[in-house]
């Protein structure tokens, strides 16, 4: 499950020009990962080095940016990166491009509307805020000792002919 965040507008890294390999700790500052992450993708399989020294150092190219961006925008539609290594298996299993860029299309599509789902189950969280903070202006005028039982009661102007915000009736004490 992932913790909310706030909202991202970081543009995919796009390979470089160069043949430039980066070691493992280049690869993760350049990421904003640490090295144990960058090694952990390639323990789940998620990464591969380009290449290897002859010491055995891990070398990746370019590319290796962009599958990690592409694996922390799946952990922002709440992917686990065990859910992530089972989607690539089967997506680098198919043989065939148009065949697997189909299940692409169809895997992005259903992401896309469980997105706009959740975009408006927040939108609407949104409204209710926006509504409670309305209701709870007229809240200010009452003086500092006004018990909050007094508050079903409530004589401000403001509030007449209208119910509490189910995010505010909720905290009330009972009449």
């Amino acid at each position: 499950m992932l913790t909310p965040m706030a909202p991202t507008t970081a543009t995919a890294p796009t390979p470089s020009t160069t043949h430039a390999l980066l070691r493992v700790g280049q690869l993760a500052d350049q990421a904003g990962k640490t090295v144990r992450a960058i090694r952990f993708y390639e323990e789940l399989g998620l990464l591969e080095p380009a290449e290897r020294t002859k010491g055995g150092f891990r070398q990746y190219d370019g590319s290796a940016l962009i599958r990690i961006h592409w694996i922390d925008r799946l952990q922002e539609l709440d992917f686990s990166l065990r859910e992530i290594r089972e989607f690539l298996s089967t997506l680098q299993s198919e043989p065939l491009g148009p065949a697997a860029m189909s299940q692409l299309r169809a895997f992005y599509g259903k992401k896309l509307i469980e997105t706009r789902k959740a975009l408006s189950r927040l939108r609407s969280l949104e409204t209710e805020l926006q509504d409670s903070l309305s209701y709870l202006q007229g809240c200010q005028t009452c003086a500092p000792v006004t018990p909050r039982s007094a508050c079903r009661s409530c004589d401000e102007t403001e509030h007449h002919d209208t119910e509490p915000p189910a995010l505010v009736a909720a905290v009330h004490d009972p009449a």
